[in-house]
């Protein structure tokens, strides 16, 4: 009998085994994100449980009173209801994003080219357009007798038994536009790596989790439309803490709050982290398409067979349209226009974008170094994303819940009212670090280059990408440069919008927190973004992967 022939060894790619020395180099570039995430987040994070546990703040002094301040916020009614209302403006969003967005984003790929593209480029304006403080300001005009259209509906906002579900009407209108469009941007590449069932599933469950976790921080809609109230009825946990911390000067309520927010939001990051490591969960890049549109080894007959040219076109119609009805209150203020100088005019505009640009640099840089680290050197091999668990806790998490926090060590380093103070506190954007690192681990897995050439430049413009995504966050915040800032001269367009908002001076211009030539810049930069690379994106689970071919 013959012996039978032993199995030829399969090769273990370089990039699953790197030398020692890149794994090293590996460890050394995860060191910028961990100091970061140490300085700007786990410090806060603990420095906010340490204030929850005692009474006093500005205008008293400090004592420890244990667990006193967790029994008034949970024994009291308002911490339930603020809880319960937040969580119910998170309905809405959280059906557009995964009912409407896969199911826009399979009509546009089985449409085609052509129809995919013209998506692309109407959730690119939807995108790079939306405020919240502007949003906000557009629907209070339909509380004057000249009120357009659907932005009547504000009406509602001023009665305390119609007030909540006027709200969520007002906030999933608000968000259909930019919900939808970020939901197409996530689902898409699930549907060309290779395992389109299982992607889009494990995707899905991403995007349930991050709309759940910026719901429960909503504060710009809800504080500029009705400021928790009539009588309290629309009150949600970042009011509720905002009021505790910043209105009545009691620290130890206000931080008990944002613990226990920053508790339900390091459940949701945690969660979120295990099950894209869990599902093996990869991103890549595609070569570039040839003249008809379609990837190397696809079927570019695919797009018409069953109609599927007409379908994507409808669907994309349709989506279009409703969103058209949703910003219609957004629009009409845009072409009334307003006094540009009482949104704070050029200073406010400085004070907005010159610490958004370099918070976003920073953040993401940091984030970008550690990725390359773990997902492209692989420190610890096959298990290297597991060295995102200890970033997991923050995954989520924005300045709110460490806002008391981050107040008090501004107050101590007397930084309060100075430019400076308008720079965000995080020196790590952690969902960044998240995507970045999955992408540098799909392109080492597939690397038949050198690291430089098959890792760091492909991943270069996704780097570039969620910059831009991390400024157009930061300018459009309103709770921290809130904080922050009592002088005029330091308010941001956004501030200065809720001021006026919040006196008798009528209605601010809604379009100063979108100026043109941002807007101009901006979709330029996020339409060439999606369809020379985000459209070229693929994500797959569980070891399988598109065609090997160099990207």
């Amino acid at each position: 009998m013959n012996s039978p022939i032993p199995p030829t060894p399969v090769p273990v790619p370089p990039a699953a085994r790197p030398p020692a020395s890149y794994r090293a180099l590996g460890w050394l570039l995860a060191v910028p994100a961990l100091l970061g995430t140490l300085i700007t987040l786990v410090l806060p994070t603990v420095q906010t449980i340490v204030l929850s546990l005692h009474s006093g703040g500005v205008l008293q002094p400090s004592r420890f009173v244990g667990l006193d301040n967790y029994g008034k916020v949970l024994g009291g009614e308002e911490f339930w209801r603020a809880l319960g209302f937040t969580l119910s403006l998170t309905v809405g969003p959280l059906l557009v994003a995964v009912a409407v967005g896969p199911l826009l984003a399979l009509a546009l790929d089985r449409g085609g080219a052509l129809v995919r593209r013209a998506g692309l480029v109407v959730s690119s304006l939807a995108i790079v357009t939306f405020s919240p403080i502007g949003v906000a300001a557009a629907w209070l005009r339909g509380t004057s007798p000249d009120g357009p259209g659907i932005a009547t509906l504000a009406e509602g906002l001023r009665d305390p038994a119609t007030a909540p579900g006027t709200l969520r009407l007002v906030v999933v209108a608000a968000t259909f536009g930019v919900v939808c469009a970020l939901a197409l941007t996530a689902f898409l590449p699930a549907l060309r790596g290779g395992t389109a069932g299982r992607a889009t599933v494990v995707v899905g469950v991403l995007v349930a989790l991050a709309t759940v976790a910026v719901g429960a921080q909503a504060f710009s809609i809800g504080m500029a439309l009705t400021r928790g109230g009539p009588e309290r009825a629309t009150q949600t946990l970042a009011g509720l803490q905002y009021d505790f911390a910043f209105r009545m000067a009691q620290f130890g309520p206000g931080a008990a709050v944002a613990a226990l927010t920053g508790v339900l939001l390091g459940v949701l990051g945690v969660v979120a982290v295990v099950a894209a490591v869990a599902a093996r969960l990869r991103v890549t890049v595609l070569p570039e398409r040839d003249r008809r549109g379609a990837f190397p080894g696809s079927d570019p007959g695919r797009a018409r067979a069953g109609g599927g040219v007409a379908a994507g076109a409808v669907a994309l119609v349709l989506v279009v349209a409703v969103g058209l009805v949703c910003a219609w209150p957004w629009i009409s203020g845009v072409l009334a226009g307003g006094d540009g100088a009482a949104s704070g005019g050029l200073r406010a505009q400085v004070n907005t974008w010159v610490p958004a640009v370099a918070g976003a640099l920073v953040s993401v840089g940091v984030a970008y170094l550690a990725a390359l680290g773990i997902g492209g050197l692989r420190p610890l091999g096959a298990r290297s994303e597991w060295l995102l668990l200890p970033f997991a806790p923050w995954l989520f998490v924005g300045t709110g819940p460490l806002g008391v926090a981050d107040w008090q060590n501004m107050r101590n380093l007397r930084l309060v009212d100075t430019f400076f103070a308008l720079f965000p506190p995080l020196l790590v954007s952690v969902p960044a670090l998240l995507v970045l690192t999955l992408l540098c681990k799909g392109l080492a897995e597939r690397n038949d280059r050198d690291f430089f050439g098959g890792v760091l430049l492909p991943s270069l413009p996704m780097a570039g990408v969620l910059a831009g995504a991390v400024t157009l966050v930061n300018a459009q915040d309103v709770l921290w440069p809130l904080l922050v800032a009592q002088s005029p001269e330091l308010f941001t367009v956004p501030v200065a919008q809720m001021g006026r908002l919040g006196g008798f001076h009528g209605v601010p211009d809604v379009g100063a927190s979108t100026p043109l030539v941002v807007v101009v810049v901006a979709l330029a930069a996020v339409v060439a973004a999606q369809l020379r690379y985000l459209d070229r994106l693929a994500v797959s689970v569980n070891g399988s992967r598109p065609a090997r071919t160099s990207p």
